[in-house]
Order: structure tokens, then C-alpha cells, then sequence
């Protein structure tokens, strides 16, 4: 089971309240103004800033 569209339909990023790409195949969520990933555990996403990993380009 995924991450269902409604919520993923009203999460933002917790930084910059800006958009998520989610990528479901990798189990994540994308800011690209932050470049920030949040990590989606057991189809709950993982919002806290302390715990986001540094997107790499």
C-alpha cells in the first residue's frame, strides 16, 4: 500500500511549505527548494527537518 493521493495531495515541505515529488518506487518525498529528502516509512512520511537527508545532485 502507498502513500494515498489525499494526503499526498495536502503535505508540503515543513521548511519552505513548498511542493513534494513522491517517489514511490525509492519510498520518498522531494523537496526540490529545499533540496531536502523525507524518508516514507511503512506508507507514513517522515516530516521533521532534523531528519531529512541533503538531496544530492
Amino acid at each position: 500500500m502507498a502513500v494515498s493521493k489525499q494526503l499526498l495531495d495536502i503535505l508540503a515541505c515543513p521548511k519552505c511549505k513548498g511542493n513534494l515529488a513522491y517517489k514511490e518506487a525509492e519510498q520518498k518525498l522531494i523537496c526540490e527548494n529545499c533540496k531536502l529528502i523525507y524518508a516514507v516509512k511503512d506508507d507514513i512520511p517522515i516530516m521533521l527537518i532534523d531528519e531529512a537527508v541533503p538531496l544530492k545532485d
